[in-house]
């Protein structure tokens, strides 16, 4: 009896239709709200159109991935207790915690603005986080700042 290969389920993840992109397909999953996956499509590439018409000489989807990778954090805090103290240790992220991180920063800033559509929304806050600006950015800054700040802790890494 032959066994099959165990593959974990971000490998078997399709690229999206439009833009042929497995990054896309991640994201659309990230703003998907009760399993409404043609919902979180259609709002997706509805903030692709309006990038597409406020950014006429670039592409869409670059202006999605230069978004993405500013607001990766390279360092992040994590609590240690050591000898009855909580320190906060300043660790490095690895790539699939830094892309899961930039992509609820960015869906989390999206929908916490109001009064305006969550096409609208999540193409204002993609467009700012690729021009380094907006809450997700802000985010990213503030988790580095903890982790400067708390450089001397870095001993207790593990």
């Amino acid at each position: 009896m032959a066994f099959k290969k165990f593959t974990h389920s971000s490998e078997q993840l399709k690229p999206d239709t439009r833009f042929n992109s497995v990054l896309v397909s991640k994201f659309i999953n990230s703003i998907m709200y009760q399993g409404k996956k043609s919902t979180a499509t259609g709002t997706f590439y509805e903030a692709m159109e309006i990038i597409s018409k406020r950014m006429k000489e670039e592409q869409p989807i670059e202006v999605f991935e230069r978004a993405i990778n500013n607001c990766r954090p390279n360092v992040e805090v994590r609590s240690k207790r050591v000898g009855g103290s909580n320190y906060q240790v300043p660790m490095p992220v690895n790539r699939k915690r830094q892309q899961s991180l930039a992509f609820r920063w960015i869906r989390d800033a999206a929908r916490g603005k109001k009064g305006k559509p969550m096409a609208e929304r999540l193409a204002q806050e993609l467009l700012d986080a690729a021009k380094g600006e907006g809450t997700a950015v802000t985010t990213k800054d503030n988790v580095h700042r903890m982790a400067e700040a708390n450089k001397a802790f870095a001993h207790f890494a593990w």
